[in-house]
């Protein structure tokens, strides 16, 4: 037999020998270098590079960031290097841009100058390096709270494999780093904040939610959009802000079911991300699409979409959106009973949630975590056929963050129908009469079908006491079921 040799790898940045099953590039201290929440003081020569000393000699901020992440083992991302900073990865890229002009508000500069350890010498300006007193303190992300285990890379080592990082444990959340926002900006975006808690706790029917954030957009944010004075960058913050709350809208909306309000409200949230120029945004809004898709079965297009969110989100560098778009794009293809596919999508999402650090992302990503996408792996299994698998996820999709009613009370739904699925009809039946005693505080449409599905799947036993009583609490709180 002849026995093959592999070359040791070693990482990138210092050289250190790397395990032969580490998926990464890089060693355990540099990779916690690059995900740490503060960018690490850099050794003198770092900064003898000539694209460092051109970039601050211009005394172009923006052309330093290019020049920084290049040089910087490992080499880091816009988005990376927007939280260590406070900024999105799309406003790195525009002070990148090759035609940008020069950053000048001098308490930015003083604050990234401070962030990234630069020398006093290199720059123009006066600096004190002594942390601000009103900065926010960071927090210390462990390597071993964010690494998982390599995902398998095919389908044929077994479905159970699919999604093991997402049954460990949970990652303590990550503090995140506050925003400099124009004031209009800021006033939608605590507007949105406030409509979208009530959103995800009381559904889309919550005190006419849906016309009481079209009255906001109407009255207040359009005349907004419409004004001409303002700066590129204060009027794309405001794009971007505005498209939050059209995405708010049309969650609402298809939460009362009302589809064509709710498809209007997601396209204009897709085109001012656009405008904005903030891929992250533009990702998140495709997601959405597909995932409205899904829920009515429109395989073809949630497909279509999720594949759009996916290329975004590779350009926006955050890798939770990366995995929910790849795991959207699995449920689509599981949808279409394309098994090969889905088992691709579903590792991808895997892969990149591995390098997911909770709390990484803009204030809009803070539903995205373990749970999120645990529900999404339930139903995407679930609908492969797969129950074993789907009731794993469905249970600990349920670990959620408080202020979810509306997702959790789906979730329980889901995890009922999978258990009718399997004909556990006692679990089942407890399960759904759960579901039915929060949709009494959650007012969604959207509820109302998970809780429907639910007593379909219910059908075959429907002799049953048990599916019996569950059967009439439905009816009591106006869901349709088949008996």
């Amino acid at each position: 037999m002849t026995t093959v040799l592999t070359a040791a790898r070693t990482c990138e940045a210092c050289g250190a020998r790397l395990a032969r099953d580490r998926v990464s590039d890089y060693c355990g201290s540099c990779t916690r270098r690059l995900i740490s929440h503060v960018a690490q003081p850099q050794p003198e020569p770092f900064w003898d590079a000539d694209s460092i000393r051109t970039a601050l000699k211009a005394r172009h901020f923006g052309w330093f960031f290019a020049a920084y992440r290049q040089e910087h083992k490992p080499h880091v991302s816009q988005a990376a290097l927007g939280l260590w900073l406070g900024l999105t990865q799309a406003q790195v890229s525009r002070l990148e841009a090759p035609d940008a002009r020069p950053p000048s508000d001098l308490h930015k500069l003083e604050r990234w100058a401070r962030a990234l350890h630069v020398p006093r010498s290199l720059l123009w300006f006066s600096v004190s390096h002594t942390p601000e007193e009103s900065a926010e303190p960071t927090v210390a992300v462990s390597l071993d709270d964010v690494q998982r285990r390599q995902f398998f890379k095919t389908a044929s080592v077994g479905v159970t494999a699919i999604g093991a990082s997402l049954l460990g444990s949970t990652p303590a959340a990550a503090s995140g780093s506050a925003k400099s926002r124009s004031t209009d900006a800021e006033i939608v975006r605590h507007m949105t904040e406030t409509f979208r808690q009530l959103d995800n706790r009381f559904g889309g029917g919550h005190s006419r939610g849906t016309t009481t954030i079209t009255s906001y957009l109407t009255s207040s944010v359009t005349p907004m959009l419409n004004d001409n004075s303002r700066t590129t960058a204060a009027r794309n913050e405001l794009f971007a802000a505005a498209a939050e709350l059209h995405q708010v809208a049309g969650w609402s909306a298809y939460d009362v079911g009302n589809a064509a309000d709710g498809q209007r409200h997601l396209r204009e949230a897709l085109r001012l991300s656009q405008d904005a120029g903030d891929d992250a945004l533009e990702a998140e809004m495709l997601a959405a699409m597909s995932h409205h898709a899904a829920f009515n079965r429109s395989h073809d297009v949630a497909v279509d979409m999720a594949l759009a969110s996916r290329r975004t989100a590779k350009r926006s560098g955050l890798v939770a959106l990366q995995a929910e778009a790849a795991v959207l794009e699995a449920h689509g293809q599981a949808l279409k009973r394309n098994t090969g596919a889905c088992f691709a999508a579903l590792g991808e999402a895997e892969r990149a949630f591995e390098r997911f650090v909770p709390g990484s992302g803009p204030a809009w990503l803070s539903y995205f975590d373990n749970a999120y996408l645990s529900a999404k792996f339930a139903h995407t299994f679930r609908d492969l056929g797969h129950l074993t698998e789907a009731e794993q996820f469905a249970r600990r999709s349920l670990s959620m963050s408080d202020g979810y009613d509306r997702g959790r009370l789906f979730n329980t739904a889901l995890l009922s129908s999978i258990l009718a699925d399997q004909g556990r009809v006692e679990e089942a039946c407890a399960e759904a009469a759960k579901a039915v005693r929060m949709s009494e505080n959650v007012r969604s449409i959207r509820g109302g079908a998970y809780l429907a599905d639910v007593g379909r799947r219910l059908a075959p036993y429907e002799t049953d006491r048990r599916v019996g009583a569950v059967y009439a609490q439905m009816k009591a709180v106006g869901v349709p079921t088949p008996a």
